[in-house]
């Protein structure tokens, strides 16, 4: 792949908030891409490409042609095909090569009107949200929703659902954390002011769930370990203390109880994950988990239904995380710009905040893939 394409990713909601697939755009820097270096590229991310659901894979600057055709297509891919090159006689080639190969095809771009080549077949199709879909040749998808109120216009307009991030905007904060936050906070404190294990274990005896769940996670193949976890004890052990403050702040980012909060749990351990994995090799070993719980905690208001001021103000944070959530500051500031910049089609902004950070494009785009794949694990 160009070194200069990136790979931006965002979610696909269904009817009810919940993610059925990912989006994942290339993102070209206005030159000509043959498609056959990104399908070269994209055979050798094979191993990192996200099995946990379907998968659309998009062009914003780049011209299908077929040299996409050599790409090893994984069974749950499904190729975009932008409005705009439909009449392109190396796109149509690619769709019917494709076709032929049992691949899904989604339109992205559907309006009215819009003449189609004959003979091809699309699942879905992408349109924007403002866009009349009667007659539409696929299951509707909305793009460009801007929020959680526009997304239920969209449901009674006939779409199946939208891709974006749209359920992140429209909360309504609350004044105070539920009970069950508010004991893993505890948690957290007691874990980073090293206390002692008989009072954490005596902590966690109160929520027997949350119990198993934290096991659940450290035992998850994200985590990797080659021995099975049996008891918090044994974590302590086996991890140390950092490890599992880690995994507690885990167990915060779940426990929303909010009809979207499997969406936005997704959404922030994947950010997590990314700011951690684009870390390595230029921060401290000891440092990356910070950038996985920044990464984590940059939508815990969203994610607790309160200000973020009033969901840090209990937890005992160093003040490198913090400044990072609460006012951009900060070390670990310019990696959460890096995530964010991520979930946007925009190559100019991502490009830019890559350069900064010295984190090249293959090494973003293998994030993007490793990232996805380490939250749908820990959803399964």
């Amino acid at each position: 792949m160009s070194a200069h394409v990136l790979i931006s990713r965002e979610p696909v909601l269904n009817r009810t908030r919940s993610i059925t697939a990912t989006r994942l755009t290339l993102l070209g820097a206005g030159e000509p891409v043959p498609c056959a270096a990104i399908a070269a590229e994209l055979n050798r991310l094979a191993d990192a490409w996200p099995a946990g659901g379907t998968v659309f894979l998009g062009f914003d600057g780049i011209v299908p042609d077929p040299g996409l055709l050599d790409w090893q297509v994984p069974q749950n891919a499904m190729i975009e095909i932008p409005a705009a090159a439909l009449q392109n006689p190396a796109t149509l080639a690619m769709m019917e090569g494709l076709q032929r190969a049992g691949v899904p095809l989604c339109l992205d771009g559907y309006r009215p009107g819009l003449p189609l080549p004959e003979g091809i077949d699309f699942r879905f199709i992408l349109a924007d949200a403002a866009t009349d879909i009667a007659g539409a040749p696929g299951l509707p998808l909305a793009r460009g929703v801007q929020d959680n109120a526009q997304f239920d216009l969209c449901l009674g307009k006939g779409f199946g659902g939208a891709a974006g991030w749209f359920f992140l905007k429209g909360v309504t904060p609350a004044k105070k954390l539920n009970p069950g936050q508010a004991q893993i906070i505890r948690l957290l404190n007691l874990v980073r002011g090293n206390a002692d294990i008989r009072e954490i274990e005596s902590a966690l005896k109160l929520d027997v769930a949350l119990s198993a769940k934290l096991l659940r996670y450290i035992n998850s193949a994200g985590f990797g370990l080659t021995v099975k976890i049996q008891s918090f004890r044994h974590a302590v052990t086996m991890l140390g203390y950092e490890k599992l403050n880690k995994w507690l702040s885990l167990l915060l980012v779940t426990s929303s109880k909010d009809a979207a909060a499997p969406a936005l749990m997704q959404a922030a351990i994947a950010r997590g994950r990314f700011m951690e994995l684009t870390a390595q090799g230029r921060a401290d070993k000891a440092e990356l988990d910070n950038y996985f719980i920044t990464g984590a905690f940059s939508l815990l208001d969203v994610l607790l239904g309160v200000l973020m001021e009033t969901a840090l103000a209990d937890m005992h944070l160093p003040e490198t995380i913090s400044a990072a959530l609460v006012s951009g500051e900060g070390p670990y500031a310019s990696s959460l710009a890096l995530a964010l910049a991520g979930e946007r089609a925009d190559h100019s902004r991502y490009a830019a905040q890559a350069a900064e950070l010295g984190v090249d494009a293959a090494a973003a785009n293998r994030a993007q893939l490793e990232a996805l794949s380490f939250a749908d694990n820990l959803q399964a």
